[in-house]
């Protein structure tokens, strides 16, 4: 049924596009009395799109989206800026924010030459864990090496301590790989350097060289020098959490959000105020312990537009991602699809 809806949806769409609607919306007072932000993760350094499209851009396929935002005469502003508009209540027409979570290498790399040539502002969603552990972040570096290892089936006992095979042939396969391995490092309680090890076993098993993949630097976090100098370029740098996680003790939880605080401070030279929800995931109790510490806003993965009505401790964003199409992304950038039913786009959160 959902793909049948999704098709109807953009016939929908497309049909509103050429009768109209979508230059009617761009002009509204609804449309242009509120932000629609933007949120990524990333742009392939090789071939991360594949493994995985809905975290990850081709290089093309990026500038493109970023081209859409020029022909629809979109206003791109710093979060800071949109954040003071909306207060003001003098936000220019259709006004978009570029969010970007993480801050892995690709970011420095790709996206920002990309958005330089366009003169766009961004905002950078910064975990500081792999910052200051120059490691392939886990587990992503395990999900795409498993994919990576390209249909495969291995025994495991090297890294499990016991005959276990992996039938990587497809993607329950790889999943239930993926599980395996979480739950024995879980396990394992095991820190960075461990856990680096532990994926270079992993890489020999599989027959892939690590060297190579730890050279191209993909699903790596930037250095210190590199979020220094992007910081320095005018790109926002705020908070991700230290480690990618919401403890749901508040101590844990303001723990690992100062730890955040401290670090980006150190790098950048400027204190963060706000923050995006890892994984997009928050509680109320969330809410009301960034209230606490004194955070200005914060970012959800649920889609919609951001007006001066919207609780700033859970401002929507629209995620995007490979598997948007075109007429959709227009369909946001008017504001039409803010209107329309859109749960696909989101998670809903706990």
């Amino acid at each position: 049924m959902k793909p049948v809806l999704s098709s109807l949806k953009q016939i929908c769409l497309t049909a509103g596009k050429y009768c109209g609607v979508f230059k009617l919306a761009s002009a509204s007072g609804f449309r242009n009395s509120r932000a629609l932000i933007l949120g990524y993760h990333g742009v392939s350094l090789e071939d991360e799109h594949r493994w995985d499209p809905s975290l990850y851009f081709s290089a093309d396929t990026f500038r493109h989206r970023m081209e859409a935002l020029k022909r629809s005469r979109c206003t791109v502003l710093s979060l800071e800026e949109a954040l003071s508009r909306i207060a003001a209540n003098k936000l220019p027409e259709r006004s978009v924010v570029l969010t970007f979570d993480d801050g892995t290498y690709d970011f420095y790399r790709i996206a920002w030459p990309i958005l330089r040539e366009f003169g766009y502002p961004a905002t950078v969603y910064l975990t500081t864990y792999y910052v200051e552990h120059r490691y392939p972040s886990t587990p992503g570096i395990w999900s795409y090496m498993l994919w990576k290892a390209n249909g495969s089936r291995v025994n495991a006992r090297e890294i499990l301590g016991k005959d276990v095979i992996f039938n990587l042939e497809d993607e329950p396969g790889r999943a239930e790989a993926l599980r395996q391995i979480k739950t024995f490092v879980g396990s394992e309680n095991i820190d960075a350097s461990y856990r680096n090890m532990f994926s270079e076993k992993l890489a020999n098993i599989l027959g892939l060289d690590f060297t190579s993949i730890y050279d191209s630097r993909i699903l790596q976090l930037m250095s210190p020098e590199e979020v220094h100098e992007l910081a320095r370029d005018g790109v926002s740098v705020q908070m991700h959490m230290h480690v990618h996680v919401s403890p749901p003790v508040r101590e844990a939880y303001i723990e690992n959000l100062e730890a955040n605080h401290k670090f980006i401070t150190k790098l950048t030279g400027s204190k963060p105020n706000h923050f995006c929800y890892p994984s997009g995931c928050y509680s109320q109790k969330n809410v009301g312990w960034l209230r606490e510490c004194g955070v200005e806003s914060a970012t959800t993965c649920e889609p919609g537009l951001f007006s001066a009505r919207t609780e700033r401790l859970l401002i929507p964003r629209l995620m995007d991602s490979s598997g948007v199409s075109d007429t959709v992304f227009e369909s946001w950038l008017v504001g039409v699809g803010a209107l329309l039913p859109h749960r696909e786009l989101g998670k809903p959160l706990t």
